[in-house]
Parts: structure tokens; C-alpha cells; sequence
């Protein structure tokens, strides 16, 4: 399906469970067909507040109401390039200031942590063996860890899986690898990670991790195979 024949759907299936019920009164659902559009509209109108709660919904409406008047604003082809345009450069911009402010007023209002140059802002909990630190992406390292999103949402445990991860240093996200070269064999290290040192725009839909997400990072780092020592 052509992303404008998409769009225009998926505003047309809010509209109807967005503030267009919002008003008192609403849609009447007197036949099957009216309670199958507005259980559409229901499932469309979670997405949206999923991928953006703070989203016009006035606006939504007017668009859908324009569509069918036949009177909209834009043309099809001028909607699909502004919305490619704020999707991929307008809201990423925006996710990146709002980052960059909290994490700025986290590391001032938690005098524990400290902030690299790449943003990574982390507090040593149990600093670790300092003879055994990775430092080379060939270094292997075993740990566990629990991410967590900015609100508090526990995305992944590998304590509650029962599990050890074994990776090399290379492998790792950008953020996670800074953050155990912090530490030694043994260490314990808490780390907020701008989405620049984590899953970055993709997000990782398999793990419920949204594009452009900041997350929280418990790591306990159990052992590290220095490369350097198996090449002697």
C-alpha cells in the first residue's frame, strides 16, 4: 500500500476515536458496521497515542473532514513529502533536544552521576577488578542487565530470564560498551544512554523499544576474557 493511501487511512480511522467522540454524544453504533469502524478507529487511535500522545487531534479530524469535503489544504503528493520530512528529520530533531535536556537536569540533580562526551550519563555502583577492565572490542565480556524505559518500563531482564549474556566488547551497543569500560570484572554500573549510544532511530521492535528512546541500563559485569591475554 502506497504510504499516502496509508496515511490517509490511518488519519481517517483516528479522527473517528479521537476528539470527534470526544465532544459528548458521539457516534451512535446502531449496526454491526458501526461497531466494526469504531473498534478500527479504537485500534488506531491506541497506535497513535503510542507513537505520539501529544498529537493534535483537532487537527486530524479538520484533515479527515477536509478529505471528505473535498476541499484539504494539501495535495496528496505534498502531504507524503511533508510527512517524510517530519518523520525522519523534524521528529528526530525534537526527540534529540528533549534527550538532551533531560539528561542534562538528571546529571545535575543526581550528584552521583556524571555525563561522558558521547552523553552516556552513569553512576559506578561496585567498581570491579581494575586489572581486568575491557578495553579492546575483541575483549569478551560476560554480564547481565535490565533496560529500562525513561518511565520506569522494564523492556528486558536477564536476571528474570535466568541467563548471562557472552559477547564480544565490539558487539555491544555503543552506550553499554562505554559503560563497561568504566568497571572491571565483578563491577556494577547504572547508565542512562541517549538513543544515539543505544538502538538509535530503529528502536528494536522485539524488545518494545521505540525509535529514538533513552534507556536506562542496570549492567553487572561477571567476567572479561582479554583478547590480549589469548593471543600471548
Amino acid at each position: 500500500m502506497k504510504l499516502r493511501n496509508m496515511l490517509f487511512w490511518l488519519l481517517a480511522a483516528a479522527a473517528l476515536t479521537g476528539s470527534c467522540s470526544r465532544k459528548g454524544g458521539g457516534v451512535k453504533l446502531r449496526t454491526d458496521t458501526d461497531s466494526v469502524a469504531y473498534v478500527i478507529g479504537m485500534n488506531v487511535g491506541m497506535n497513535l497515542m503510542r507513537m505520539d500522545s501529544t498529537i493534535n487531534v483537532g487537527a486530524v479530524c479538520e484533515g479527515i473532514r477536509d478529505v471528505f469535503r473535498a476541499s484539504a489544504k494539501l495535495t496528496a503528493a505534498d502531504a507524503e513529502t511533508f510527512y517524510l520530512r517530519y518523520m525522519n528529520f523534524a521528529l528526530p530533531e525534537k526527540a534529540r533536544a528533549y534527550e538532551e535536556q533531560f539528561l542534562a537536569d538528571f546529571a545535575k540533580s543526581n550528584r552521583s552521576y556524571a555525563r561522558t562526551a558521547s552523553g552516556v550519563t552513569y553512576t559506578v555502583d561496585e567498581l570491579g577488578d581494575q586489572g581486568l577492565v575491557p578495553a579492546s572490542d575483541r575483549d569478551t565480556v560476560v554480564m547481565r542487565y535490565v533496560i529500562r524505559t525513561v518511565d520506569g518500563t522494564q523492556v528486558y531482564s536477564s536476571y528474570e530470564r535466568g541467563d548471562t549474556l557472552r559477547m564480544q566488547l565490539g558487539d555491544l551497543q555503543k552506550g553499554v560498551k562505554e559503560s563497561l569500560k568504566l568497571i572491571g570484572k565483578g563491577g556494577k554500573i547504572t547508565s542512562w544512554l541517549p538513543s544515539s549510544e543505544a538502538y538509535g532511530a530503529a528502536g528494536d521492535q522485539e524488545l518494545g523499544i521505540a525509535p529514538n528512546a533513552t534507556l536506562h541500563y542496570e549492567i553487572q559485569l561477571i567476567d572479561v576474557d582479554k583478547y590480549s591475554n589469548r593471543v600471548r
